[in-house]
Parts: structure tokens; C-alpha cells; sequence
């Protein structure tokens, strides 16, 4: 009875000396698999947040550019305004050429126009200066008639071509007969056949002349 009751004091202790331990081993492996969180940040963190990256870029963009970027952008800029300098020039030399062939081309339109009329009307005016030299003119209403249309004529800038005595010219005389004569020594205009006209510079009718040539 005695050997047993030891015994049984014996194992006793053993048995609750386990029993703090499996106590132990729980709360220890309750520690390790309690769940844990993260606070979040409010509101007002995440704007910290986003003014923070937006300060960043804006430092970045203000950064000041390298020597070597400064100088092609500046390249780069005298060469744009040069090119469109350039291109404004070329413009306006055009524009400059283009108005000058237009008056030109004006002027020679209008030329030629009065001239077509003149060139037209010239059989009555030969018919006026006939009658003028025969003297069928004079005291009558076709002495002022003809009068007035040499003045039209001339305010349009119209002169004869072709006078007694002047050296024959081929691009405004027309030999109709030639005269051998000892007393020229070059082709000289001996008489008007028909009187010639220009209008300026430009040849209406080549006056009909008789030319002594040297013998």
C-alpha cells in the first residue's frame, strides 16, 4: 500500500508538470497564428502622398538643361528662324517679280491694243495727209477733222517715221526704189512714199521710201 501510494506521488508531479506545458504550447501557437492588420493611410496621407510625387516632377521638369542640350536647342532655333526668313524673302522677290510682269505684260496688252486701232485707221489718215499736200484741205471741215485726229494720235504717243534726207534704216524704211547718186556716200532716204508710223517703241508701219545709194 505504501510502495503503491508513492507511486503514485511519484507520477503525480509528472503529470502536472506536462500540463503547464501543452498551456504553454497553446498560448505559444495561438501567438504565432493571431492574425495581424495594416492601418491603411486617411485621406489625408494619400494626398501627402500625391503632392509629394507631384513636387518631385516638377523638380524634375524644372531641372536646368546641360550646356550640350542648351546649345542644340539654340541651334535648332537659329536654324528655324533663318530657313523661315529666308522663305519670307523668297516670297516677297516673288511677289515683287510677279507684279512687274504684270504691269508689264499691261502695258505691252495696252500697246497693242491702241496700236491694232491705229494700225486700222491709218488708210484714212494717208487719205487726210494726200489731200492735205494737194491742198484740198485747206478752208475746209476736213482740215479740222484731220487736225484733231493727228492730235488723238499723238496723245496716244503715235509719231511718222520717215524724213527726207535721213539715213535709210531697214527696220523702219522700206525701199520701194533705189536712186544711184554721186552726191551720198550712204543709202540716205531721197523721198517719202508713203510716211511710216511707231507707236513707241513699237513699229506700226515701215515708212515706203525711194533711197540714193553711192554710185
Amino acid at each position: 500500500m505504501a510502495a503503491n501510494k508513492r507511486r503514485r506521488d511519484d507520477e503525480e508531479p509528472k503529470s502536472t508538470s506536462g500540463s503547464p506545458e501543452s498551456g504553454d504550447s497553446a498560448t505559444s501557437e495561438s501567438a504565432d497564428t493571431e492574425p495581424y492588420t495594416i492601418d491603411e493611410p486617411d485621406d489625408d496621407s494619400a494626398d501627402e502622398i500625391v503632392v509629394d510625387v507631384a513636387a518631385e516632377d516638377s523638380a524634375d521638369a524644372a531641372s536646368p538643361l546641360s550646356e550640350e542640350d542648351q546649345a542644340l536647342l539654340d541651334s535648332t532655333a537659329a536654324d528655324l528662324v533663318a530657313e523661315m526668313r529666308s522663305d519670307m524673302l523668297r516670297a516677297q522677290a516673288e511677289l515683287v517679280n510677279f507684279r512687274t510682269r504684270v504691269e508689264r505684260d499691261r502695258v505691252a496688252n495696252r500697246e497693242a491694243v491702241i496700236a491694232e486701232v491705229i494700225r486700222t485707221l491709218l488708210p484714212a489718215l494717208d487719205d487726210l495727209t494726200r489731200a492735205e499736200k494737194h491742198g484740198d484741205l485747206e478752208g475746209s471741215p476736213l482740215e479740222i477733222v484731220a487736225t484733231k485726229i493727228r492730235s488723238a494720235f499723238e496723245r496716244y504717243g503715235l509719231r511718222s517715221v520717215g524724213e527726207q534726207g535721213e539715213v535709210f534704216d531697214p527696220h523702219l524704211h522700206e525701199a520701194v526704189v533705189q536712186l544711184p547718186s554721186p552726191d551720198v556716200t550712204v543709202n540716205t532716204v531721197a523721198d517719202v512714199i508713203e510716211p511710216g508710223y511707231a507707236l513707241g517703241e513699237r513699229l506700226i508701219r515701215a515708212a515706203k521710201v525711194a533711197v540714193s545709194v553711192p554710185e
